[in-house]
């Protein structure tokens, strides 16, 4: 018999997820969208539950009888929505961009024996995975990553559109930035600290706009003592800054339908991770670059791949007892193993989502 996945979202990520289980897995897909239920369920082999999600009741009848549950709801639900699938003991993958500290839910999760992966999405996500893994190999001294979401016709600081939730959008420009600088947290403004970065990309270059956002999440607890220096950015258009400003400035009215995207908007995800330290006394310098694009096929966003096929290779490796920790686990806790990465990003590279790496050290 199929082990029994519900999945808590059917929006861009949790169509993503659904889909992906799907063929494996017993998958039920809960949220109030009567229409975005019927358009996965036309597509896929997804069983689809109306629920609404804000509902404690509604989301502890929902998880019942799962295996698993996978919490792909909007930042502002997320802490209660994980708080609510611990205390009816289901293991969960958590993807949900909440503002609240997981680890409140700790000491619940544990007393409940339920393994709460969290964070388990792009970034954060992937690059807690490197930074779990590598913090057991060598001695970081600089860990940082700059991530963003964009599309390819829309160049101009005033046609952003959101890849994913425009709520969480916001947050991350309204969020204080946190991050480390010697072994001590430095709380900015989010959008502070602009820089221009190039890519390349395809034969191109590509030069954005990178600003502190609220990134880093867990790793400021889980890595410190053991990485000094970390830093996450946001990647944008050049001007996007000073557009956003402007609007936070005069108080101009923001309403997410304005920044809703269309299904089959062309855009891209990019990512860099960068990672410098030593290894046996030997200086170490790794770089990983993310790019992956929109998915005309199965008409999925990049954004959608990226951070619901992460997810999902989280939620195999919970499945199968390949991970297994109650109490709540972020990406790094997972990352340590180096069995779970490997799977992870077999799982991605499957999916054509591919992590290129150069290595520098010493010697090189």
């Amino acid at each position: 018999m199929k082990q029994k996945v519900v999945v808590l979202g059917a929006g861009r990520v949790g169509k993503a997820i659904a889909s992906d289980l799907s063929e494996e897995f017993d998958v039920t897909s809960a949220d109030i969208n009567r229409d975005a239920l019927q358009s996965l369920s036309s597509r896929y082999r997804v069983n689809t539950r109306v629920t609404d999600l804000g509902n404690s009741e509604d989301v502890s009848d929902a998880v019942r009888d799962a295996d698993l549950v996978i919490s792909a709801v909007p930042g502002h639900m997320g802490f209660n929505t994980l708080r609510t699938v611990i205390e009816q003991r289901k293991d969960i993958v958590d993807i949900s961009f909440f503002a609240e500290d997981a680890f409140g839910l700790d000491e619940l999760a544990r007393l409940n024996e339920v393994t709460a992966a969290v964070d388990c999405g792009l970034a954060p996500g992937i690059p807690d995975f490197l930074a779990g893994f590598f913090a057991a190999q060598m001695q970081i001294q600089d860990f940082d990553f700059m991530v963003g979401g964009l599309h390819f016709d829309r160049t101009g600081p005033d046609q952003y559109l959101p890849t994913f939730s425009p709520s969480d959008v916001w947050e991350e420009y309204t969020r204080p930035a946190r991050y480390v600088r010697d072994g001590k947290m430095i709380t900015m403004p989010a959008l502070s600290e602009p820089e221009l970065v190039e890519f390349q990309i395809g034969g191109h270059v590509l030069v954005l706009e990178a600003f502190n956002t609220d990134g880093l999440r867990s790793l400021i607890r889980t890595m410190a003592g053991r990485i000094p220096n970390m830093k996450e950015k946001t990647l944008r258009f050049p001007g996007h800054i000073a557009y956003i400003k402007k609007l936070q400035e005069t108080g101009t009215p923001w309403t997410p339908d304005a920044w809703k995207p269309g299904d089959d908007e062309a855009e891209f995800t990019l990512m860099r991770i960068t990672i410098r330290g030593f290894e046996s006394g030997q200086e170490k310098n790794l770089s990983y670059t993310l790019f992956a694009a929109y998915d005309k096929e199965a008409r999925i966003s990049s954004m959608a791949r990226t951070t619901g096929y992460t997810c999902a290779g989280v939620a195999r490796c919970v499945l199968d007892g390949t991970y297994k920790r109650a109490g709540i686990s972020p990406p790094s806790y997972i990352g340590a193993s180096p069995q779970c990465l490997d799977r992870i990003f077999a799982h991605l590279k499957e999916r054509n989502i591919v992590l290129e790496s150069v290595e520098n050290d010493a010697a090189g």
